[in-house]
């Protein structure tokens, strides 16, 4: 039974990404017990800045940054062993220690294998135009046999080494012809790919457990669980700007799947926003600004992927997509980051509504082809100036600043209860 004096909480974004969550997560899971993470793969980035220090996690949950949590990467993710036990390794070298002490995966997590990186990065560089933006990780082709069955291998498979070998063989005999037909792509060696895999399987085998059933545990002893979402709602498989969406269900939907918990684990789900937009890859971006002000926005929030370095596409805050997300996830309160990138601007806009044609569209639309027929309609607002990194309340904001926040929070009908005015974990202003 769980208890119900209970407050666990989710965390997702509620843009296309990049939000700023790892730094929401960090500040939430230092009164937490356990941190989650329940989507998405390798293709995901976290930051943390601690002091001088900053912290990138891709696979991991940032609770590994904090002393005491236990983390736990849930069956909702897509795991590429390689990338994880570099991350492991990376911050081991920086004195932070990941061990079974404070790490548990998944025995149901699906692997990320070789041949889906190959077929990844061959579909998108034979797309002819067509491409929806990859980090070509093999996270879509991991996903997409997942649904095959057939063809999938777990981290349950780990344990039992020579159907292993056997399973790997049949797989890359079969997906060696389906890549040269494709694409002309050179064929894999299934030896080498098993003997790699053999040893990861041997290494992982101390973090492996039956996380479903931890939670359970761990909700029953009342302790305090941070699940921590990946990518955002709109990049959500299901409800995000199809095609060019992730695969995984990345929105607040996706928890209770992802994570293997029921609903009742989940009290409280906090949406993160960018005080401005951005997008990785391809898709339509209606409030987009490409030009000075997207390159000046660029340039002050260092937009480039935690993961893959692209610079990322940037404009002005979209309020109709964030509603749409918030409403989607039943968010109970937002943290906005990022607001001190704006100062600086004569004006900031906002976009209020979408129009197409000569009429006015009255909900969010989420598909692409649709999406990229709208035009946005601004509000515009003073901007301010000064830096932000050193207001320690909301009051010490600019007023132009508190007004921007506070307009924001009428459009999306949610509270505005965190504002982040720089990338260190103090930098956070509670409302």
């Amino acid at each position: 039974m769980i208890p119900v004096q209970q407050s666990n909480v989710c965390v997702i974004g509620l843009q296309w990404g990049d939000e700023g969550k790892g730094k929401i997560v960090d500040f939430l899971a230092e009164k937490a017990d356990v941190v989650v993470r329940y989507c998405g793969g390798s293709n995901a980035g976290h930051t943390v800045r601690i002091g001088a220090e900053k912290y990138s996690t891709h696979l991991l949950p940032v609770g590994v940054l904090r002393p005491g949590k236990m983390n736990i990467i849930g069956n909702g993710v897509v795991i590429d062993p390689a990338a994880l036990f570099k991350e492991i390794d990376e911050l081991a070298a920086r004195g932070v220690m990941v061990s079974e002490q404070n790490l548990r995966i998944s025995y149901k997590a699906h692997l990320v294998m070789p041949y889906h990186m190959q077929e990844d990065a061959a579909r998108e560089h034979r797309a002819d135009g067509g491409a929806i933006g990859t980090t070509r990780r093999g996270i879509g082709p991991a996903y997409a046999d997942k649904m095959q069955r057939a063809t999938a291998l777990r981290v349950a498979d780990f344990a039992h080494e020579e159907k292993l070998r056997q399973r790997i063989h049949r797989i890359i005999t079969e997906r060696n012809k389906v890549l040269k037909a494709l694409y002309d792509s050179e064929p894999i060696d299934s030896k080498p790919v098993f003997e790699q895999y053999r040893d990861f399987g041997r290494r992982i085998a101390p973090l492996v457990d039956d996380t479903t059933y931890l939670l359970l545990q761990y909700a029953a002893e009342g302790k305090r669980i941070v699940f921590e979402g990946a990518h955002a709602a709109l990049l959500d498989v299901d409800h995000g700007t199809y095609p060019y969406v992730t695969s995984s269900n990345c929105s607040g939907l996706g928890v209770y799947s992802g994570a293997g918990v029921p609903p009742q684990m989940v009290q409280r789900f906090v949406g993160v926003i960018k005080a401005y937009s951005t997008r990785v890859g391809g898709g339509p971006f209606p409030t987009e600004q490409d030009n000075d002000v997207g390159n000046y926005i660029r340039q002050r929030g260092n937009e480039y992927g935690t993961t893959t370095r692209r610079p990322r596409r940037c404009g002005w805050f979209d309020a109709v997509a964030a509603k749409y997300s918030a409403d989607l996830c039943g968010v109970e309160s937002v943290a906005m980051t990022l607001l001190d990138v704006l100062s600086g601007l004569d004006h900031v806009q906002i976009c209020t509504a979408y129009r197409h044609g000569q009429s006015r569209v009255p909900h969010f639309p989420a598909d692409a082809d649709a999406l990229a027929e709208i035009e946005p309609v601004y509000e515009t607002l003073p901007g301010w100036r000064g830096n932000l990194d050193g207001c320690k309340t909301f009051d010490d904001l600019p007023t132009e600043a508190q007004q921007y926040v506070k307009h924001i929070e009428q459009l999306l009908e949610v509270p505005i209860k965190m504002v982040s005015v720089g990338p260190e974990r103090s930098a956070t202003l509670m409302r």
